[in-house]
């Protein structure tokens, strides 16, 4: 099992939806092993696979470390999710902050819907349905969008988006410091 570098947002990869896996292979698995490697070493709770590069309908999550001892939330684990779908979201909407291991140091307001239904393959290639709220339904939407080519900046406003842009600027210029394995930033041509 290996730590992977992160693309950062700048990246085209992260702009590409991702392509379904069509099998349960060696290389497959070994790429959730790594995802879940690289997402606890970089103390996210949910990795995409077109976040390390790769355009595949996979992601990971453990969202147990963003809910608080006191309230009544169960505990999920660690969950790979491959081919996830979205086949419900609530009308009811909230508001939490996000961040993204590929826009370091950034974080926003985003309004997402509470609850949502999600049908996948877990990591054993068996079919699975999972109704959640609260944090495990932000990761979840959250690591969706990356399949779909959206980061979490796609929900803000232009407005917002503005004030982010010198954040932006320092990780797209490579000056902003990360504590985790990245891809190098390409030099422009």
């Amino acid at each position: 099992m290996s730590v992977l570098p992160i693309v950062t947002y700048d990246d085209e990869v992260l702009r590409q939806k991702a392509e379904p896996v069509t099998e349960l292979t060696d290389e497959v698995q070994e790429l959730i092993d790594d995802m879940f490697d690289t997402m606890y070493n970089s103390d996210g709770v949910g990795l995409a696979a077109p976040q390390i590069g790769e355009l595949l309908r996979i992601f990971v999550c453990d969202a147990d470390p963003m809910v608080d001892d006191e309230q009544d939330v169960p505990e999920y684990g660690p969950i790979a999710m491959i081919n996830p779908e979205i086949t419900f979201q609530s009308e009811e909407e909230v508001d939490m902050d996000e961040g993204c291991l590929s826009i370091p140091g950034v974080n926003a307001s985003v309004s997402r819907p509470e609850r949502i239904v999600v049908e996948y393959r877990d990591k054993n290639f068996n079919p699975q349905k999972l109704e959640v709220g609260g944090w495990l339904a932000r990761v979840i939407q959250h690591e969706h969008d990356h399949l779909e080519g959206i980061l979490f900046l796609d929900h803000l406003s232009l407005f917002k988006r503005k004030l982010l842009s010198s954040k932006l600027n320092e990780i797209a210029e490579g000056k902003k410091e990360i504590d985790y394995p990245v891809v190098p930033k390409k030099a422009k041509t």
